[in-house]
């Protein structure tokens, strides 16, 4: 299945997207250290990435016209209009994309979509913005009008939505808010995902369910010890577990179970499995793996816990607000992650290299979509397609013998 990746970034989604069967036709990414990522990584031969067509540019301005039919179009739009840690201008700023990936869906019709973007994004401030991206996605062929604020394409749009007629272009959008920690990803990382699916294709889709819980965690760390037997982690060096988590484990305790359906979040231990000690000339084994001096701790700027999934990695290198960055052991000490520490708590494959310094890197990524949840996600809504696509091949064999009676 033919894919188009938008705002593509280091190509943390784009990945995800090919590990679940979809090959890129185009990936489009205007930064020129996030493209040199990708680059780099199609010289090594890296084999995700060997046959992407890399297009630096503004979304705004490429050419569509030879693309062909595509199946997915996938990508992150930027997320500071709608991120706590920004201005949360919305529509009033100018790096708000939706519009231009609404525009490349109208281009292209693909038979189905999927945008991430910021958690902010649900908040109340924008809920009505948020509901008016969603039925321009449903509707993209009804475009604003010159001179149309977005409130007035707004109404429009809810008229036209509840009117019971049928556009010649129409996706049914689903939106869900997750945490990657749900999903194996060694990270607390909160997310709005909207999925859509052209309405022709009769998907019945809903998104992934989590694999993963917090309760199989503290079940694993403090009732069966089957966390600390496998790293290894004597008493005296594992945390003390907050009064709030210790009635939380007396509750499973008591229950005699865990919720054996999921399994344990990943922590920050789970993922440096397998790398060395971190030094500033860094490592022959590992790629981008070299310590960053100058981390401090202070209050409300403390770092991740070892033992826990990382807090969401922010794009940036110092002084990000929560110390989101670093690493805090046991006893309190704290050091940046290094940049491959921060691509494993990203899942991106070891091989995959990240170009540029410390700080362009961990903007790089910062703004990814975990890979492993950008394959769950890409790989539910493959799976959907190709039913979909072998529902219609079915539908018109029975056409063509009712057309032959």
């Amino acid at each position: 299945m033919r894919s188009v990746e938008l705002f593509a970034g280091a190509g943390g989604l784009a990945l995800g997207c090919e590990l679940a069967g979809f090959k890129s036709i185009r990936t489009v990414e205007w930064d020129k250290w996030a493209c040199d990522t990708i680059r780099e990584n199609k010289a090594n031969n890296y084999s995700l990435v060997r046959n992407w067509n890399v297009v630096e540019s503004d979304v705004r301005n490429v050419d569509w016209s030879d693309i062909g039919d595509i199946d997915l179009v996938a990508g992150g739009p930027p997320c500071q209009p709608f991120s706590m840690g920004g201005k949360a201008r919305a529509a009033d700023d100018k790096r708000d994309m939706f519009p231009a990936a609404i525009d490349v869906i109208r281009k292209l019709r693909p038979r189905a979509f999927i945008l991430e973007n910021v958690r902010g994004l649900t908040r109340s401030a924008f809920s009505n913005y948020f509901s008016y991206i969603q039925l321009r996605l449903a509707h993209p062929l009804i475009t604003a009008r010159d001179g149309e604020i977005w409130s007035d394409h707004y109404a429009r749009l809810q008229a036209e939505h509840t009117s019971g007629h049928s556009d010649e272009l129409e996706y049914h959008v689903i939106p869900t808010l997750v945490n990657a920690a749900d999903y194996g990803v060694p990270q607390q990382r909160h997310r709005v995902f909207l999925v859509g699916f052209r309405a022709d294709q009769q998907a019945e889709w809903s998104f992934p369910a989590p694999t993963h819980s917090y309760d199989s965690l503290l079940h694993s760390q403090w009732i069966s010890g089957s966390y600390w037997e496998r790293h290894k982690v004597p008493p005296i060096k594992r945390p003390v577990l907050s009064d709030r988590d210790n009635r939380r484990v007396k509750i499973l305790g008591e229950l005699q179970t865990a919720d054996t359906d999921l399994l344990a979040w990943q922590t920050v231990r789970d993922a440096l499995v397998g790398l060395e000690e971190p030094a500033a000339n860094g490592s022959k084994k590992h790629l981008n793996h070299v310590l960053q001096s100058g981390a401090k701790s202070y209050p409300g700027h403390t770092g991740s816990p070892l033992d826990l999934p990382a807090k969401t990695l922010k794009a940036g290198g110092h002084g990000v607000p929560g110390g989101e960055n670093m690493l805090r052991r046991i006893d309190g000490s704290v050091r940046y992650f290094t940049i491959r520490e921060s691509a494993r708590l990203q899942t991106f494959p070891d091989r995959y290299e990240l170009h540029g310094s410390w700080g362009e890197a961990m903007r790089q990524l910062g703004n990814a979509v975990p890979v492993r949840l950008g394959q769950i996600v890409a790989a539910s809504v493959a799976e959907h397609l190709l039913k979909a696509g072998f529902r219609s091949q079915a539908d018109a064999h029975i056409l063509r013998e009712l057309s032959a009676i």
